[in-house]
């Protein structure tokens, strides 16, 4: 009799446990997904002939080594929060948000190192008291943010979501310095990432991110030919070099969580950093060139701003479509870098100059 107790015991408790089982209401994790892309550009165009006045260089030179034809200058007192208030009040505006949960700016060039940027743009844009915060991840920032964005709105702590990178390179590149001078150019680009999926927007669909701090003396801001200054500087051939391969290694990792060939990816938007970059990173995932957006000749590199021109130069040009696997990707001083996957959906665009 004894013997019979615990296993009536043990059948009740299995019932028990079945019926738990059975009354759980599993609720799934929400999606995320862009619903919209803007851009801000300054209206100061600085071509190579007018680089090519002052500097030991030319068009030729420019052109074949970078793919640059021209980049922008900010003007004025606190471009990067200029730029980043006119392309966030445009981004909200085609997307038809008049609130957002949570709001980040991705930010290497800031027109001050403190305070953050990135309370300064929610008081301007009228978002009230939501928590903000920067991102210094330099070429990597935006996606950064796409990545962090896109983790929060799975966990359910937010529904939407204020991404902004902003730079203005031009305040800290040394303007005589040939290396540097005729690459950066200043912009700045926005997007809205909600919860939802391809119905409403572009979703994400895997991330694929790190850093390695033993390079960052390859990329970095400090002085300069005994100026008091602090100006960016670079490694340019090492930068070169891991830039190709770290980008396109993260691009792999990225694909194969998705269950992609790197063959299988539509569209490649790529850090625009320089067009050799990018032709060698297609041809290293044997992927064809065209395949791969190129938006710099008429920006520059923009740093983290780089990321969402491009997206919004595919979309102008019809270069993305519904349904496109979409990989953004890039790699930038610290060192970081990072690849997001998409799955392309309905997206609003706003372009606008400051």
């Amino acid at each position: 009799m004894s013997l019979d107790r615990p296993s009536r015991m043990c059948r009740v408790l299995e019932s028990k446990r079945r019926l738990d089982i059975k009354d759980t209401t599993i609720v799934p994790s929400p999606t995320a997904a862009i619903t919209a892309i803007a851009t801000c550009l300054p209206s100061t165009r600085v071509t190579n002939a007018e680089l090519s006045q002052r500097l030991d260089t030319t068009d030729r030179w420019i052109r074949s080594r970078t793919g640059i034809a021209e980049r922008r200058r900010a003007d004025g007192k606190g471009p990067v929060l200029a730029m980043a208030t006119s392309a966030g009040a445009a981004v909200l505006e085609v997307a038809g948000h008049r609130t957002v949960d949570l709001v980040l700016v991705a930010t290497s060039s800031p027109d001050r190192p403190s305070p953050a940027v990135a309370p300064q743009l929610a008081s301007r844009l009228g978002l009230g008291f939501v928590p903000a915060f920067d991102i210094s991840a330099v070429c990597s920032g935006f996606l950064y943010a796409t990545n962090i964005a896109s983790s929060l709105i799975r966990s359910g702590a937010f529904r939407s979501i204020l991404i902004v990178a902003s730079e203005a390179y031009s305040r800290i590149v040394d303007p005589d310095d040939r290396a540097t001078s005729v690459i950066f150019g200043d912009g700045a680009g926005a997007a809205l990432v909600v919860a939802g999926g391809t119905a409403s927007g572009s979703e994400v669909l895997a991330e694929d991110w790190g850093s390695d701090g033993d390079g960052c003396d390859l990329l970095q801001v400090g002085p300069a030919g005994g100026d008091v200054r602090n100006y960016f500087s670079m490694s340019g051939r090492e930068v070169y070099l891991r830039a190709i391969e770290t980008m396109s290694t993260s691009v792999r990792a990225v694909s194969e969580r998705c269950s992609w060939h790197t063959d299988e990816i539509d569209v490649l938007v790529p850090h625009q950093a320089n067009r050799r970059i990018i032709e060698a990173v297609a041809k290293k995932l044997s992927m064809p060139a065209d395949r791969a957006v190129v938006s710099l000749e008429k920006t520059g590199n923009t740093a983290a701003a780089s990321i969402p021109l491009a997206l919004a130069h595919a979309m102008t040009t019809g270069m993305v479509r519904a349904g496109d696997r979409v990989v953004m990707t890039a790699f930038g001083g610290g060192l970081t870098w990072a690849s997001t996957a998409l799955r392309w959906g309905e997206v609003g665009l706003a372009e606008v100059e400051l």
